[in-house]
């Protein structure tokens, strides 16, 4: 992961080519041409006037959070801990029977997915890193929240096959329009150019059914060598996932290494290029590879260089910002701020830049039932904020 140092996003480098000196240098003079263009864009910023406020604080690395229909929040804690918000306070008590976790670097508690039938049937949807130092992996359960604990829980996924680094997990997870939900993965960092492999979860997209079965649909069933959860590959660290209901599109983003970070429109068995193709670099400056676009990979919709480490996302519906209606946000935790990816007829038309006082890193964002937005700021002391417009 690119991050700025910080003890939940610090991978250990390394590069798993060694290339010419020439052509480090050559790499390195296009990511500085491109930081350049990237500058630029920066400058530019939405105009719209809102107001901030802190909701908690004192979030013990939150990672994700959601909404129950009784006007509760939700909260994930990467270090274990799953929070309960209540008329606006942090219950003292984190909730009860949350399944222990992997919390080492970027591993631990992750993702957090609210059942669409909720008040029917009280079940969410947790992704966490199972496992010991030496064999882990991403790990998506299901369980019933009974006011202030967990019962039922049940293991609906575990990645293929395990590895020995505590970083690249994925996490991110959303429903798509027929029910089903994907999950995205990483690449384990060492293990990159297995995202090329249909035989692995490395650096995937992975659809199940929301009892932990495989669609009959899925695109590389019946295939030799696949794995059948597979809906698309060829991915590095996916941080965003996002599905839009009105075009039935997702959208998805993930880390680059050193640039490179994308943003990406999700079709089923597409192969979306790493570490083959890509915008971004080494972390030791070398040249990954040689091609930005290969034939029969899917370029990314949007690139970001240098990385500003996309770490959230939500496609804004709603009456509090009537200006960004149908736009995507994404929060940076390196560049500490929103980008709005100005969209128009399922293309990135411009982009600004949002919330830069806040001036943290920000590891998620939601968009609130009544159109407000939510923030999760990345810290061992983190903040939960509301933003609403100044009228």
């Amino acid at each position: 992961m690119h991050c700025a140092p910080s003890i939940s996003d610090r991978p250990r480098l390394a590069s798993s080519f060694i290339l010419s000196l020439v052509a480090g240098l050559l790499s390195i003079s296009a990511w500085a041409q491109a930081e350049s263009d990237q500058r630029d864009a920066d400058e530019l910023d939405s105009g719209v006037a809102y107001n901030i406020e802190v909701i908690a604080d004192d979030l013990d690395y939150p990672w994700s959070l959601g909404f129950l229909p009784n006007g509760d929040l939700l909260v994930t804690e990467r270090t274990g801990q799953l929070r309960l918000i209540r008329d606006g306070q942090l219950l003292a008590e984190p909730v009860a029977g949350v399944p222990d976790v992997f919390a080492s670097s970027q591993g631990g508690l992750m993702g957090l997915l609210i059942d669409p039938e909720f008040e029917q049937n009280q079940t969410i949807y947790l992704s966490l890193a199972h496992g010991t130092a030496e064999a882990n992996a991403t790990r998506v359960v299901r369980a019933r929240l009974n006011e202030r604990a967990l019962s039922d829980v049940e293991i609906l996924f575990t990645a293929e096959p395990t590895k020995d680094t505590p970083v690249h997990y994925g996490g991110r997870m959303t429903w798509l329009g027929d029910g089903t939900m994907v999950i995205g993965l990483g690449d384990g960092f060492d293990y990159r150019e297995q995202a090329q492999r249909l035989d692995t979860h490395f650096g995937s997209i992975v659809r199940i059914n929301p009892d932990g079965s495989i669609p009959p649909d899925n695109p590389f069933i019946g295939q030799a060598d696949a794995l059948p959860e597979i809906h698309s590959y060829g991915h590095r660290n996916i941080q965003g996932l996002v599905f839009d209901a009105e075009t039935g599109t997702l959208w998805q983003h993930e880390h680059g290494p050193r640039g490179g970070d994308e943003l990406n429109r999700i079709e089923p068995a597409q192969n979306y290029g790493w570490p083959v193709a890509t915008h971004g670099i080494d972390y030791s400056g070398a040249l990954i590879s040689p091609y930005e676009s290969r034939p029969d990979m899917v370029d990314p919709l949007w690139v970001w260089t240098p990385s500003i480490a996309p770490s959230g996302m939500t496609l804004y519906r709603g009456g509090e910002f009537p200006e960004w209606n149908g736009d995507l946000l994404v929060t940076a935790l390196v560049s500490r701020n929103v980008r709005r990816m100005d969209l128009e007829d399922g293309e990135v038309v411009r982009e600004d830049t949002l919330f830069d006082d806040i001036g943290q890193r920000l590891r998620d964002i939601r968009t609130a039932p009544d159109g407000s937005i939510y923030l999760l700021t990345d810290s061992s002391e983190g903040q939960l904020l509301r933003v609403t417009a100044s009228r």
